[in-house]
């Protein structure tokens, strides 16, 4: 596939090439003509298109086509005028990689960092029921994103987000070794498990919605209901299950975000920012990586702010003046 990415893209620059529909809407315009809104991605980025031809049919979200066209400038962002769209063929030869945004680890090599660190457990209460949510949702976290959007929207991406945020907490009890590590530990592979049930992705990490019980529930209630399953089927009561239950309801860290109880303890407020920290980070990572030094980002909704690429290169070199 030789084509220009979509993190590469300019004003009035002509594409043609292969790109995963994220979302597809047919919509009407204030004349009364259909039209169909898409948002396209790429592994690097995501532009929003249109196509101005009420015939054409919305191809499915989670699939690929081929569109030719152009791009301009819509209230200050790039917008992809689509002339020719279609499905791709058998024919095409299509390099998913190259379209869909994916961790940078395997699914099995980060299974197997989570795993190992359950099976290090000194908490038999704990492990067991880790050990039988993980087994619970195995098939779904091979390919589940963490967000639709915002943070580790990509193919195995709560298993990153996962990881990554174990790997940051091990610095911290390096720091505060009194914290219980089987207990932040478990806070963080358990914390978000139940995004698979509040989202609906395909394999390819797309999602396309919420779930009904994500739209109720959410993941935090959804994943309190789970851990109190799994202790009552393997006849596990008190302290673990209430303390890995209160983690799961405090990990938003504030009423407004969602938790309707603050972290009341250490290793629960640290899984807080441990969260956050991660999130934050490959939001940013994420955003950064589409400009280039010395340029700044449109105002990332998300963070309510712009960023700013440093000129990493400039602070190596003696400056005059």
């Amino acid at each position: 596939m030789n084509q220009p990415h979509i993190c590469e893209l300019l004003k009035d620059q002509r594409f043609e090439g292969f790109l995963l529909v994220r979302s597809s809407d047919q919509r009407t315009g204030g004349n009364g003509a259909k039209y169909l809104d898409l948002n396209l991605a790429d592994r690097t980025g995501e532009v929003n298109a249109k196509v101005w031809d009420g015939n054409v049919q919305p191809p499915l979200p989670g699939t690929v086509v081929k569109v030719r066209g152009g791009t301009l400038e819509y209230n200050g962002r790039l917008q992809l005028r689509v002339e020719r769209i279609r499905a791709v063929t058998d024919a095409d030869d299509v390099d998913i990689s190259q379209l869909a945004p994916c961790a940078p680890e395997t699914p099995a090599q980060m299974m197997a960092q989570i795993m190992d660190t359950v099976a290090a457990f000194r908490s038999e209460p704990i492990r067991r029921i880790v050990t039988e949510l993980l087994h619970r949702f195995e098939e779904k976290l091979v390919y589940y994103p963490a967000a639709q959007r915002i943070h580790h929207a990509e193919r195995s991406g709560l298993l990153h987000h996962t990881t990554g945020m174990l790997k940051t907490a091990r610095a911290i009890l390096e720091v505060y070794p009194w914290l219980n590590s089987d207990l932040l530990y478990a806070g963080v592979i358990v914390h978000d498990l139940c995004k698979t049930e509040e989202m609906d992705s395909d394999q390819m990490g797309v999602v396309r919605d919420y779930s009904r019980d994500g739209l109720l529930l959410g993941h935090l209630v959804l994943g309190v209901t789970r851990i109190q399953e799994v202790a009552n089927d393997l006849g596990i009561s008190g302290e673990p299950v209430v303390l890995l239950q209160h983690m799961m309801l405090s990990h938003h860290g504030e009423p407004e975000f969602g938790s309707p109880r603050k972290p009341m303890f250490p290793e629960a407020e640290v899984l807080h920012w441990v969260d956050l920290l991660d999130a934050r980070m490959n939001e940013m990572n994420t955003a950064i990586a589409k400009l280039k030094p010395g340029v700044f980002s449109e105002k990332i909704w998300s963070l309510d702010r712009r960023l700013y690429r440093a000129d990493y290169d400039a602070l190596e070199n003696d400056q005059e003046g």
